[in-house]
């Protein structure tokens, strides 16, 4: 994978090839997205820069040996950690299992697409209907391969997708890595919702925000069912503010059960953090700094309705959306959850 290969986060990818060039290589990066918008692919790019043999001031060749085993994800010093249970296709006590058991899976699910999102990750390992979880074993798991002296003398990649799975046991078993680290051993941690990993973990690390995608940029990857979940999450957030702001608490509600509807856990969660995303949009409208939003052809709406609120709302509204994010990770009832969101945020819309 090469940064030329990735659309969008020009800074975010500058930033990488300035730490390797400079030689100041964090070894614990945080890399906070929303879903599908390119932080595996430029986790990977920054290790195949880093291993390159013949790289340029902008990327890596693509042509050296460590660039050809990186892109056909078989270099020999690379982890892939990720939420993992018992399912379908892997069998035996979940808190037995590790990431080996699954990882032909989801490196073929990188190599098909590396901006797959989570209920994607589920549907391709077996466990849709589960939750995974980033286990005890796993995290002896990681430490075995760290016990290892590296196959190469490059960098040593360690990924680990989702680290808010984590509990705090496995977490505890990775702190001394985290802040020790071998030489020449890089943590790239990739997170959609930051505030629930433990804070023992985020503050060992670089954070670095990968930014939504464009519409152009997300043309460029062609992931067209996600454009198509994007866009009814954008129909339903509007739906949902405007209603709120309008003092409509019948329609609103009404959005709440169609976001109890959604097909999937995943995609209620994926919801909130797209939610979490507007609203803090809203915030920097209302605040009168526009230029720093993530908003392109929506800025009338975003004015219009940060005009409509009262400034404590945007608050408010993200630790709705935060708290309700964290009660589906418990496998909260949805209905009981997303009818007590929309009565959160119509009292949080009325307060003047």
């Amino acid at each position: 994978m090469r940064f030329a290969e990735i659309p969008g986060n020009g800074s975010v990818k500058q930033a990488m090839i300035n730490m390797a060039r400079g030689g100041r290589v964090h070894h614990a990066l945080l890399l906070y997205e929303n879903e599908g918008c390119g932080a595996l692919a430029l986790g990977l790019a920054f290790l195949q820069y880093l291993n390159c043999e013949n790289p340029t001031e902008e990327d890596s060749c693509g042509e050296c040996h460590s660039c050809r085993q990186i892109s056909r994800l078989s270099y020999p010093d690379m982890r892939f950690t990720f939420p993992i249970t018992s399912g379908s296709k892997v069998s035996g006590a979940a808190k037995d299992l590790t990431c080996d058991e699954y990882a032909p899976i989801f490196r073929e699910l990188i190599q098909k697409n590396p901006y797959f999102l989570e209920n994607e990750l589920g549907a391709a390992l077996g466990i849709e209907k589960k939750s995974g979880l980033i286990t005890v074993a796993e995290g002896r798991a990681i430490m075995q391969k760290l016990s290892l002296a590296p196959v190469t003398d490059g960098w040593r990649g360690i990924f680990i997708w989702l680290p808010e799975k984590m509990n705090q046991q496995t977490a505890n078993m990775l702190l001394k890595s985290l802040e020790e680290p071998q030489e020449k051993t890089i943590f790239i941690l990739i997170t959609h919702n930051p505030e629930s990993v433990i804070s023992t973990i985020t503050s060992r690390c670089q954070g670095i925000r990968v930014m939504p995608l464009t519409k152009a940029e997300r043309a460029l990857i062609k992931r067209e069912s996600d454009d198509a979940d994007a866009s009814l999450y954008e129909e339903l957030f509007k739906s949902l503010i405007e209603t709120v702001s309008s003092r409509d608490l019948q329609a609103a509600l009404e959005v709440g059960e169609a976001l109890a509807g959604l097909e999937s856990r995943e995609k209620q969660k994926a919801f909130c953090i797209f939610a979490g995303e507007g609203i803090r949009n809203l915030m920097l409208f209302g605040r009168k700094m526009e230029a720093v939003a993530d908003v392109s052809e929506d800025a009338d709406w975003y004015r219009n309705m940060a005009s409509r609120l009262p400034g404590s709302f945007p608050e408010a509204a993200s630790g709705v959306f935060g708290k309700t994010y964290s009660m589906l990770e418990r496998n909260v009832l949805a209905k009981i959850l997303f009818c007590n969101m929309v009565t959160r945020l119509f009292a949080a819309a009325g307060q003047r």
